[in-house]
């Protein structure tokens, strides 16, 4: 049975319960009252059973075992018996009122978990037919009772099923529902998570293939011809491990790995010299200012040094100058990086948003470790670019 039957099951348990206990209760009031029982023994007798059969309606919500309906149905008739004198005596009004509100009410919360399978449909047939047959029996010595009473169990066992079929019912149209849920859920993650790759694909492309393609399209400006066939041997095994459906994840500036090696928390003043050499092949010295030794977690390292390296290559392509100026500096919570150059500078409503450059390779790719990038330019007065990442 799968987890949604079983708790459509406790439902219906814990409904039967309520809805017989409720009522066994009121029953045993009303047979306390004077005159209901005919005498002193059928009184002391019926109370017992009557607790009898409230501990059998507690466990029925419970337990699945169906020994327990046969339990209630078997103390509640024994009640019936000892409220009626085995169909002996007149029920006075107070009798009356007990045996009908133990029939039609009490005996019938076994209704609300006698429905949900043919079986159990079946089982409640013969319920019904035995407890209405055995209260047109034992009533039948009071005048006009019969067909009052028997009315009232018909319409009680009418409603406690009638609950019963209607939870029963729903459980597979909340099922669907919780399905639909599930299938919305599964395919909005799958979305998520091809656009994040995408947006990858997007940064680690730009950031390699893109900037070699740019140095060939000014041929090799300012670039040694060893340093650019290094550039285009990288850039072909990244897109080699891309057509082999792999998906490559950054070491280091200009550098990936395919999987994760599980090294300990890497340096940062050890990686920062591999980004100022490779820019120094390309003709753009860098100088690095500031804090020397910088523990990161790995994730976070390389969305720095990536950011880092996409700034200083706008500094190489578009600032007019071959020096940059990298300050780093950190606190308990901050690592910041502050990348300057005194180059050509621009007005920064002009830049296109739609490019890729500063928006997806720095501060998008910031933004996914919990950092920040913060512009700072104008026409002729250089580039400041801040960098921010948590420690």
């Amino acid at each position: 049975m799968d987890l949604i039957a079983k708790e459509r099951d406790r439902v219906l348990q814990r409904a039967a319960r309520v809805y017989g206990l409720g009522f066994t209760l009121v029953a045993g009031l009303c047979f306390l009252l004077p005159g209901a029982a005919p005498d002193a023994v059928s009184l002391a007798v019926g109370i017992v059973l009557l607790l009898l059969l409230a501990g059998a309606q507690f466990m029925l919500g419970i337990s699945r075992n169906p020994l327990w309906v046969l339990l209630t149905l078997t103390i509640g008739l024994g009640v019936l018996g000892v409220v009626t004198g085995f169909g002996s005596a007149v029920l006075g009004e107070g009798g009356l009122t007990t045996v009908q509100l133990l029939v039609s009410c009490s005996l019938a919360s076994v209704a609300t978990v006698l429905t949900g399978t043919p079986g159990r449909i079946a089982g409640l047939a013969v319920a019904f037919l035995v407890v209405a047959g055995a209260t047109l029996w034992f009533t039948q010595a009071t005048q006009a009772a019969p067909l009052r009473t028997g009315g009232l169990v018909l319409l009680g066992w009418v409603l406690a099923a009638g609950i019963g079929l209607w939870v029963s019912a729903g459980v597979p149209q909340v099922s669907k529902r919780i399905a639909s849920i599930g299938r919305a859920h599964r395919a909005e993650r799958q979305a998520s998570e091809l656009e994040a790759q995408r947006r990858q694909s997007a940064r680690l492309l730009h950031d390699t293939v893109l900037a070699t393609l740019t140095l060939l399209a000014h041929s090799g400006v300012g670039v040694t011809p060893q340093a650019l066939r290094e550039q285009a041997a990288e850039d072909a095994r990244l897109l080699r491990q891309l057509r082999l459906g792999s998906t490559p994840t950054p070491q280091s500036s200009g550098s990936y790995q395919l999987e994760s090696g599980g090294e300990p928390e890497p340096v940062l003043g050890r990686t920062l010299e591999s980004v100022k050499q490779r820019f120094g092949r390309m003709g753009l010295t860098v100088s690095w200012h500031g804090t020397g030794q910088v523990l990161l977690p790995s994730e976070v390292l390389d969305a720095f040094l990536l950011a880092l390296a996409e700034c200083l290559e706008n500094v190489r392509r578009h600032s007019g100058v071959t020096e940059a100026h990298v300050t780093i500096t950190d606190d308990e919570t901050t690592v910041r990086a502050m990348v300057t150059d005194a180059g050509v500078g621009f007005a920064i409503d002009d830049i296109d948003e739609a490019k890729l450059g500063f928006a997806e390779s720095v501060v998008a790719r910031l933004r996914d470790v919990g950092g920040n990038a913060r512009l700072f330019s104008s026409p002729g007065s250089g580039t400041t670019v801040v960098l921010e990442v948590p420690r």
